[in-house]
């Protein structure tokens, strides 16, 4: 590797600090000079991520392997191979409704600020630039790492891009710097995944104290992002995009938001079929009855983002919400496939990229081919819940690289089973239409929902918090959910629904509420429904349901929309999931009533907290008919 020097990229006066005190810094200037490292040379195909630690011994913090798609780590702990929800932390004493580091530790933050720098200084590194979210929209940024933990800088440097060496001009002014020093975890952290944020004038210095990269990577950029949005007037949506296009060539683009294992992900998947074609779209818990639907064809996906959207005001040129991505790969959970065939196109693309990817909690051997379908196990019997594989944006067949226009915004909540032995919140139909008004105050509670993949703690109804990005969100969240009400009111063609996953009811559904739903509002274009075509819904926070829809020709159950007509569940049953959905609404938005927030936000959070009607929350939002 040519000699390269770290002065050209500007770095802040203490990480220059670090630099010169450290004789062993690795500039890096591709992924392909990463995936190398990652496995301790060009030569090894196994590794493993170990650090000496005083009073603790010998770690091993991950293993990692080369193989024919790319590399696979994993970790001992089956602690780390999920996103610990509670794992940010606030460093600096700036504005912030998050825990501060103190509250935990009991010190303040920069004592392990200092140590960090010491050891940071004492440990070969690795040292490259990028640019938050996109060339001419975020800003340029720095990631320090040590030289042991290649595979982890090879996924953020896929995951947020690289600036390679010799573009990096004399005007490169990094705003943030993410510092990657694992060590601490175990010294001073309690084991814990802790990531600390601390903001200063100019400066954003995120330090990353585990080598998961969901909060210490993804999802660390994300909140540099959020960060710089909150300060200039923006958001950055926790959303995939997808422009689909139907088999009649008319084109709906939708935007699926939701908290962590909502399907963000697989709305941009094709629906899953059974051998025979047919898609299984429900399943009874109790009497093991099927329904499945024939659709000969399905509409062509043309995906846009995964998980960040960057809602920027100078995308926006109508009356509808206007996206680009944030990112330039796609961090992709893999847990629905259990088996080989399962999701034919998705395999074929991570079995035999053209690109290397990264593989996280994928059983794996040195030369072999890791298989997304094939997790490892917890325990016994138990499979990670949590498979991850990391895929460039480039290599997505149908990629749509440009801003798009939001013409269907959705909501989507991982629901229990509801019966009327077990009633609970299960009881959210295929898909609900929603008002503006209530639309926003879905994102302020934004619900992990039943059995989450992706976190620790997964256990009942929990929020994600406002916009469901609220967990990596470092300030107000008053702020944050003021600008997402702006969005509902100034885009006045944008329509909004919400939608569950894993049941409706009785039904065992997995993710084809989300996909019949798409391929239904997709074949009707921009019409909006007729007020004969639809009925309220039981509870008023699922807003409207069609009375009955048909997709190339053939009914859909009408109980998977009306849930208390299920003979398993009944009118009972749903109003005990009602009582469990407005204690949890009324729980998480009286910390928003506040007079930070703008005087109709109030006056939504009223109507909910006052159980009104759904006149009511139409008449909150209003825009006049276009002739």
């Amino acid at each position: 590797m040519e000699n390269r020097n770290w002065k050209r990229y500007n770095p802040p006066k203490d990480l220059a600090a670090i630099l010169e005190d450290n004789p062993d810094v690795t500039v890096v200037s591709t992924t392909e000079e990463l995936l190398n490292m990652a496995c301790g040379g060009e030569s090894s195909n196994s590794f493993e991520v170990v650090y000496q630690i005083p009073k603790v011994g010998k770690v091993v913090d991950a293993t990692v392997v080369r193989v024919r798609n790319g590399i696979a780590a994993n970790y001992p702990s089956p602690y780390m191979r999920r996103r610990d929800p509670d794992a940010m932390l606030i460093g600096d004493d700036g504005p912030s409704d998050h825990t501060r580091f103190e509250e935990v530790y009991q010190y303040p933050f920069p004592e392990l600020r200092e140590r960090t720098f010491e050891w940071l200084a004492e440990n070969p590194l690795i040292l490259y630039g990028y640019v938050t979210g996109k060339k001419g929209l975020g800003k340029d940024a720095l990631v320090v790492a040590p030289a042991n933990a290649g595979f982890f800088a090879f996924g953020m440097a896929l995951l947020q891009g690289i600036t390679a060496y010799e573009n990096v001009g004399p005007d490169f002014a990094p705003a943030s710097v993410i510092y990657v020093a694992p060590t601490f975890r175990y010294t001073d952290l309690d084991g814990k995944q802790v990531v600390v944020h601390y903001r200063q004038p100019g400066m954003h210095e995120v330090f990353s104290y585990c080598l998961y990269p969901g909060p210490s990577a993804k999802k660390a950029a994300y909140s540099i992002l959020l960060n710089q949005g909150e300060q200039e007037g923006w958001v950055t949506a926790h959303c995939s995009t997808v422009r689909v296009v139907t088999p009649y060539d008319n084109e709906v683009t939708f935007m699926h938001e939701g908290a962590s294992g909502s399907g963000k992900s697989e709305m941009l998947e094709y629906p899953h079929r059974e051998d025979d074609g047919r898609m299984l779209y429900g399943e009874n818990i109790i009497t093991c009855e099927k329904r499945l639907h024939e659709l000969p064809r399905t509409c062509t996906l043309h995906p846009a983002t995964d998980d960040m959207a960057l809602c920027h005001p100078s995308l926006q040129h109508n009356s509808k919400l206007t996206v680009m991505d944030a990112e330039d790969a796609w961090f992709i959970r893999t847990n629905h496939l259990h088996h080989y065939g399962t999701d034919l196109n998705f395999e074929r693309l991570t079995a035999e990229p053209p690109k290397p990817l990264l593989f996280l909690n994928i059983n794996a051997a040195p030369n072999g081919i890791a298989l997304i379908w094939d997790h490892v196990l917890d325990a016994p019997g138990k499979p990670c819940p949590n498979p991850r594989v990391v895929v460039p944006r480039e290599i997505i067949p149908n990629v749509e690289n440009n801003a798009l226009d939001v013409d269907i915004r959705s909501f989507g909540i991982r629901t229990p089973a509801c019966t009327r032995e077990n009633p609970s919140y299960g009881i959210v139909g295929f898909f609900h239409i929603l008002p503006p008004a209530l639309a926003w105050l879905w994102r302020l509670v934004a619900p992990r929902g039943h059995d989450n993949p992706s976190i620790t703690d997964s256990k009942g109804l929990s929020t994600e918090g406002v916009g469901s990005y609220w967990a990596f969100a470092t300030g107000k969240r008053t702020v944050q959910a003021n600008y997402l009400l702006e969005q509902f009111t100034t885009c006045s063609h944008t329509s909004y629904v919400l939608t569950p996953n894993q049941h409706v009811g009785a039904w065992k559904v997995g993710f084809m509420p989300q996909w019949l739903m798409r391929e239904y509002l997709a074949r009707r274009g921009n019409a909006r429904f007729l007020p004969e075509n639809v009925r309220p819904a039981r509870c008023t926070l699922l807003g409207e349901y069609p009375h009955q829809i048909q997709i190339e020709g053939r009914l859909l159950s009408r109980w998977f929309f009306a849930v208390d007509t299920q003979p398993e569940v009944g009118p009972e049953a749903y109003d005990h999931g009602a009582e469990q959905l407005y204690t949890f609404f009324h729980d998480v938005l009286r910390q928003y009533d506040q007079e930070a927030l703008t005087p109709l936000g109030r006056e939504i959070i009223q109507c909910c907290l006052d159980r009104g009607s759904l006149a009511d929350y139409k008449s909150l939002i209003t825009f006049e008919e276009e002739e």
